[in-house]
């Protein structure tokens, strides 16, 4: 297949396009280069340096005729997303409305959405949550993964396209960057290494679900070949609290201080786990990366890089 991967050059998506290199598909990668970096894009593949918002975006999509169409460009920052909703739409809704008309226009024939179940359904009624859960999202973020995820069923309805969304919990692993939009697994492996403080936002037994980022980029894969116009959670259906993953996290890295607490952030919730059954049923995916692995193998990652 060929294959076009907005936001390939960050950190997910960088390793979305990998995983499509190592499946045998022709991938490019279209990036604005805010916030991915042209080393994360595997060398065979073609970098269109495109605000996914650009007309260009149209005339990149008819001169290459993709199949499919991996969409991970976004702004995902949901303190950034409280503080400027405007932004937030902007980039979010208007950037993913201009794709969309693009993909339909050019006669794509699938279209996978990167969605956020940790930011969609708002503070869970029950645990781990699945997908008829009610939507409630607490952040101008979250809602705007929500109204694109519509604009995706819309667009499938006119045109014929076939998609998958997925909504992500917190994916972690090598490459997020320990100062960019989010991470807090990242953001701690730095800090930790470089014995500095870490701060937690809040009491600390907030909780999260924890996927590593290669069991995110299979998913990804998988969703090529199955999954008809469908809305798939990702996850462990279990929640691991920060004050957990901190002591977790000291345990690798050698860190002997304590963390600084400071008041919650608004727009986060307070407990979260996502149900990974209809991925499994539609997909034959789950989850295969345990926490204990996947956080040891990223501080290894961030040792390498961190002198840099």
């Amino acid at each position: 297949m060929k294959i076009l991967v907005t936001g390939g050059a960050g950190f997910i998506g960088s390793h979305v396009a990998e995983a499509y290199v190592a499946a045998g598909h022709e991938v490019h990668v279209l990036d604005d280069l805010s916030h991915g970096r042209r080393e994360n894009v595997p060398s065979s593949v073609p970098l269109h340096v495109l605000d996914v918002r650009s007309a260009q975006v149209r005339a990149l999509l008819q001169q290459e005729r993709f199949n499919v169409v991996n969409h991970h460009a976004a702004q995902i920052d949901v303190r950034r997303s409280v503080e400027d909703p405007v932004l937030d739409a902007e980039l979010n809704i208007m950037g993913s409305l201009n794709l969309l008309q693009a993909c339909r226009e050019a006669g794509v024939a699938k279209f996978i959405f990167a969605s956020s179940g940790g930011a969609v359904y708002g503070e869970p009624r029950y645990l781990p949550v699945d997908e008829d859960h009610p939507i409630e999202p607490v952040s101008p973020y979250g809602l705007s993964k929500y109204v694109v995820e519509q604009y995706v069923r819309l667009f499938a309805a006119l045109s014929g396209m076939r998609y998958v969304i997925l909504r992500y919990p917190n994916v972690y692993g090598p490459r997020q960057d320990p100062l960019g939009e989010a991470g807090v697994v990242a953001i701690f492996a730095a800090r930790m290494l470089a014995g500095r403080p870490v701060c937690i936002y809040g009491s600390g037994e907030q909780e999260r679900d924890f996927l590593h980022v290669r069991d995110c980029a299979r998913a990804n894969v998988l969703a090529l070949e199955r999954g008809e116009c469908c809305v798939l959670n990702l996850g462990t259906a279990q929640g691991t609290s920060i004050n957990a993953l901190f002591s977790l996290m000291a345990g690798l890295t050698g860190y002997s201080l304590s963390p600084v607490y400071r008041p919650a952030r608004p727009g986060e919730t307070m407990r979260m786990a996502l149900s990974y059954a209809r991925a499994r049923a539609l997909l034959g995916w789950e989850p295969r990366v345990p926490l204990a692995e996947g956080l040891r193998e990223t501080v290894e990652a961030m040792r390498q890089v961190l002198p840099a």
